[in-house]
């Protein structure tokens, strides 16, 4: 009996080693700039931004890998090791909702995203002048685009616009408004103008609309080179036969 139970010693600690290991990699976390979970992060255009990943509760070096959207960040050798360090500099717009994420390198579903919100303006300004036959459609577009989203006014001749249903279509995204007008008239002549207002300020773009008279369906320029092909031919008729008519008289 003492000999069965000295045997069973060695195949019992690699099972309680294993189990201890596991245990210990379950309770690490990490945390970027203090947020141990997910959060956002507002900044502004043009300003540089600093992310730091620590990892908490480890008893051991632990390689740490940085994420853009789906596509993984380059980090020197030294700045990947329990602590890394990542800056994005200058912030341009096109950063708006983009999610950076620090992750452990061998589990990676233990992890903390940041997503930035880039805060800008409308970016929206300048004039435009559109020459439209009557009957014929026009489509006005203005650029929306801002952080926090903006609210779109249209104007004619400075006051509000009244839009015909049968005549006026608005078309509007996060990105860009249009004022579509069917069946011009000569009373749609005028200056339209797109107003996008957000909390952090205004842009505006002018558009002077005239609507010109509706071309003759007639094809004039044809009829008049036509005659003048005519006329010219009669008339080196007359000439050729110039001898003949004068012999008659």
């Amino acid at each position: 009996m003492a000999k069965r139970s000295s045997l069973a010693v060695p195949y019992q600690v690699p099972v309680l080693v294993v189990c201890f290991l596991a245990g210990t990699a379950t309770g690490l976390e990490l945390s970027v700039n203090n947020h141990a979970a997910d959060f956002s992060l507002s900044v502004f255009p043009a300003s540089a931004v600093s992310l730091s990943c620590l990892v908490q509760n480890s008893s051991q070096a632990e390689k740490l890998v940085w994420y853009r959207g789906d596509g993984q960040v380059d980090l020197k050798e030294g700045n990947n090791v329990n602590v890394s360090n990542i800056c994005v500099s200058p912030v341009t717009e096109s950063d708006n909702g983009v999610t950076f994420s620090c992750r452990l390198a061998r589990d990676k579903s233990v992890q903390v995203s940041v997503v930035l919100d880039v805060l800008f303006p409308p970016q929206l300004s300048g004039e435009e002048s559109l020459q439209v036959e009557e009957d014929k459609a026009v489509t006005m577009s203005c650029n929306a685009k801002s952080n926090p989203q903006a609210q779109t006014a249209w104007y004619k001749n400075n006051s509000t616009l009244t839009l015909q249903e049968d005549r006026y279509q608005l078309y509007q995204t996060s990105k860009v408004v249009q004022l579509s007008i069917q069946s011009l008239q000569k009373s749609d002549n005028g200056t339209y103008t797109c107003v996008v207002t957000s909390s952090l300020g205004e842009g505006r773009k002018d558009f002077h609309l005239i609507v010109q008279d509706k071309k003759s369906v007639f094809p004039t320029e044809a009829v008049i080179a036509a005659a003048v092909v005519v006329g010219l031919t009669i008339l080196f008729g007359l000439i050729a036969r110039r001898d003949k008519i004068l012999k008659v008289w």
